[in-house]
C-alpha cells in the first residue's frame, strides 16, 4: 500500500483542527477585545471633549452678554479681548481648535488667529445657535485623519447668546488602539506556534497505533494471517487492536468454510447466461448477478439479505412447493417502473444441497421470455384477426349466394342487389389480402423503393384533390400549409401518397360534418421534414394510443368495419415511413381531435450531388 502524504494523514488533520480552534478562539477574543477597547477609548475621548466644551460654554456666557463699546470697557465689564485671552491662556488642548461664536455665527475668539472674525457655517454650529445641545460628528479629513466636531450653545433658558465650537484630532486614540491590536496579534501567533508543536506531540500518540493496525491490515489483505497487532494500552486504540486480532483469527477460519460455497456459486455464474439468484438456508438472497438485476429492475445493495419471496413476489410456500414437486418452473410477469409494458420471466428453482446437511439454499434461474410471449401472442392475435376478417365477408357471400340459389336470382331487382353486396364483400377480401401482401413485402424488405424528386406542396395539393368529393359532401374544410423553404425532396411518391391517403381518409372518417383538417409540412431540423395531418374529430382514448399502430387493431371495430377499413392502414403507413428512414407518431385527445406526424429525411437530389 502506498504511503499517505503528511497533509492527507489523520495527524495533519488533528493538528490543523487544533490550530484552527485556537485561531478561531483568538480571533473571536481579539475582535471582542478590539471593539471593547475602541469603544472605551472613543467614548472616553468624546466624554472628555464634551465636558471641556460644556465647561467652556459656561465660562464664556458672561463675555457674550457684555457691551463692547468703550464705555462698557471703561466701567469694567467683560470684553471680547478678555475672552481671547481666556481662551488662549486657560484652554490648551493638543491638536484641537477652539472657537467662540456669537449669535450671528461670527468667530469672536479662537485658538487659531486666522479664523478670527470669520463666519462659521458648519451644520453643528447652526444647530447649536438654534438651541440644540447635542451636536457632534466624527469624520475623516483629506489627509486621512479622524477628527471630532463638537458644538454647544451658550446661554440660559431659551435665549442663545452664541456657541462654543471645537474640532479635535482622534489620531492619538487610534494609535493606542493599533498598538494594543499589534500586541494581540503577536500573542495569537505565539499561541498558534505552541499549539502546532503540542499538536504534533499529542497526535503522534494516537496515529502511531493506527499506523501499526493499518500495516497489519495490509498484511492480511495480502494473505498473511500470522502477524498480530501489538497492544500498547487499554484505551480505545488498544481495544481496536485487540478486536482486529480477534477478527483476523475469525476471518482465517471463515475463509476455509466459505471456499466450498464460492466454488459452487462461481460454477453457476460462469455457466449460466440468464439471471441467477442464490439464497442461503433461510431463503435470504446472497448472490444476484447482473442479468437478474436488469430483469428485476433492482440494485444489489437493496436486494442482498432480503427474502427471495419478497424479491420475486412469489409466496415462500409456493416456492417450497416447486422445490418439492415435479414442476420447478413458473412464469412471472414483472411491471417495468418507467414503462407500461411487462416482462415475462420464466423462473426455474433448484435446491442447493450440502453433503450431510440437506438443503442449504436455493438457486433461481430467471429467463426473459418476453419476446417469445409477445411473438406467440401476436401470432395468435394475427391468426384470429385474419380468420375473423375473412370469415365475415365469406359468411355474407355464402348467405347471399344461397339466397340466389334458392330462387332470388329469378327476381332481377333483388338479384342485382345481392350480387352487388357479394361483389363489395369480395373487393373487401381482395383489399385485405392485398394489404397483407404489402405488409409481408415491407417486413421482408422485398418492397423496392423508387425515389424521385417530389414537390411537397404539389403532393399535398393532390391529396386534397383526391378527397375533394368526400370533403364537399360533408362540408369539411381542408387547410394546407407548407413552410417557406420547403420545396422538394427524394421519396417514393406512390408509397408516401399511400401514407397520406390513409391518414386523410381516417381524418375524414372520424371528423364530423363541417369539421376541419389541416395538412402541414415544415422543417424541424436541417435535414428532417415533418408532415402532419390534424383533424378536430372524435379523437382516440388514451388507453388505445399505445396499440393504434398494431395490425388489425381498431378503436371502434364495428364502425371501422362498416366504413370499409381493414385495420392495416396505420401499420402499412408506419412500415413505409420506416422504410424511408423516418418515424411516425400519433397524438390525440378524446373529443378534441387527432394529429398524426411523420418525419422524412431530406436527401439531396442526385443532380445536386454531381
Amino acid at each position: 500500500m502506498k504511503g499517505i502524504r503528511f497533509f492527507q494523514s489523520i495527524q495533519a488533520k488533528l493538528i490543523i483542527i487544533y490550530v484552527l480552534l485556537i485561531l478561531i478562539a483568538m480571533q473571536l477574543i481579539g475582535v471582542y477585545f478590539y471593539k471593547t477597547v475602541e469603544t472605551y477609548f472613543k467614548n472616553d475621548f468624546l466624554a472628555s471633549r464634551n465636558s471641556q466644551v460644556t465647561l467652556l460654554a459656561g465660562f464664556v456666557g458672561p463675555y457674550l452678554t457684555g457691551d463692547q463699546d468703550s464705555k462698557n470697557a471703561a466701567e469694567g465689564k467683560k470684553t471680547y479681548a478678555d475672552l481671547n485671552e481666556f481662551v488662549s491662556n486657560l484652554f490648551s488642548i493638543n491638536n484641537a481648535e477652539i472657537q467662540i461664536i456669537d449669535v450671528n455665527g461670527n468667530v469672536i475668539s479662537t485658538s487659531v488667529p486666522n479664523h478670527l472674525k470669520q463666519k462659521n457655517t458648519q451644520p453643528e454650529v447652526i444647530r447649536a445657535l438654534q438651541g440644540i445641545k447635542d451636536n457632534q460628528r466624527i469624520f475623516t479629513d483629506g489627509d486621512g485623519y479622524r477628527k471630532v466636531i463638537i458644538a454647544k450653545p451658550v446661554g440660559s433658558g431659551a435665549r442663545v447668546l452664541g456657541a462654543v465650537y471645537i474640532i479635535a484630532s482622534m489620531e492619538d486614540v487610534y494609535k493606542t488602539i493599533r498598538s494594543i491590536n499589534r500586541i494581540l496579534i503577536s500573542g495569537t501567533l505565539i499561541a498558534l506556534g505552541l499549539t502546532a508543536i503540542l499538536g504534533v506531540l499529542l497526535t503522534s500518540t494516537i496515529t502511531n497505533p493506527i499506523k501499526e493496525i493499518t500495516k497489519q491490515a495490509t498484511a492480511v489483505a495480502e494473505g498473511n494471517f500470522d502477524q498480530q497487532v501489538i497492544i500498547q494500552g487499554t484505551d480505545e486504540i488498544g481495544q481496536l487492536g485487540h478486536t482486529f486480532n480477534f477478527m483476523m483469527n475469525r476471518l482465517k477460519e471463515a475463509l476455509s468454510l466459505n471456499e466450498e460455497e464460492k466454488e459452487k456459486l462461481a460454477s453457476i455464474l460462469t455457466n449460466m447466461n440468464d439471471g441467477i439468484i442464490a439464497t442461503d438456508d433461510r431463503g435470504h438472497v446472497i448472490v444476484l448477478n447482473r442479468r437478474a438485476k436488469q430483469i428485476l429492475q433492482t440494485e444489489e445493495e437493496t436486494t442482498l439479505g432480503l427474502d427471495i419471496s419478497e424479491v420475486l413476489g412469489i409466496p415462500m410456500d409456493t416456492i417450497r412447493g416447486f422445490l418439492q414437486g415435479h414442476v420447478s418452473t413458473t412464469l412471472l410477469d414483472i411491471n417495468l417502473p418507467d414503462d407500461d409494458e411487462q416482462l415475462s420471466v420464466r423462473i426455474t428453482f433448484t435446491p442447493i444441497h450440502r453433503r450431510g446437511e440437506g438443503q442449504n439454499g436455493i438457486i433461481a434461474v430467471l429467463q426473459d421470455v418476453t419476446d417469445q410471449e409477445k411473438l406467440e401472442q401476436a401470432r395468435r392475435e394475427f391468426v384470429a384477426n385474419v380468420s375473423h376478417e375473412l370469415r365475415t365477408p365469406l359468411t355474407t357471400i355464402k348467405s347471399y349466394l344461397e339466397a340466389l340459389d334458392d330462387g332470388a336470382i329469378e327476381e332481377p331487382q333483388l338479384a342485382s342487389r345481392f350480387i352487388s353486396v357479394t361483389r363489395s364483400e369480395t373487393e373487401r377480401m381482395i383489399r385485405l389480402v392485398t394489404d397483407l401482401l404489402h405488409l409481408s413485402r415491407l417486413d421482408s424488405k422485398q418492397s423496392m423503393m423508387s425515389k424521385s424528386s417530389t414537390l411537397v406542396s404539389e403532393m399535398l395539393e393532390e391529396v386534397a384533390d383526391r378527397f375533394s368529393f368526400q370533403l364537399q359532401q360533408r362540408k369539411i374544410q381542408i387547410l394546407i400549409h407548407v413552410e417557406q423553404g420547403v420545396t422538394s425532396l427524394l421519396l417514393d411518391r406512390d408509397k408516401i401518397d399511400q401514407v397520406l391517403d390513409n391518414l386523410v381518409s381516417n381524418a375524414i372518417k372520424y371528423t364530423g360534418d363541417e369539421g376541419a383538417i389541416r395538412l402541414e409540412a415544415r422543417k424541424i431540423e436541417k435535414d428532417v421534414l415533418e408532415i402532419s395531418v390534424q383533424d378536430n374529430g372524435i379523437g382516440i382514448p388514451k388507453k388505445d394510443l399505445s396499440r393504434i399502430f398494431d395490425r388489425f387493431y381498431r378503436v371502434d371495430k364495428a364502425r371501422s368495419r362498416n366504413m370499409g377499413g381493414t385495420g392495416l392502414g396505420l401499420s402499412i403507413a408506419r412500415e413505409i415511413v420506416k422504410a424511408h428512414g423516418g418515424s411516425i407518431i400519433l397524438e390525440s385527445e378524446l373529443g378534441q381531435g387527432t394529429r398524426v406526424v411523420f418525419t422524412l429525411p431530406i436527401q439531396q437530389e442526385e443532380e445536386d450531388e454531381l
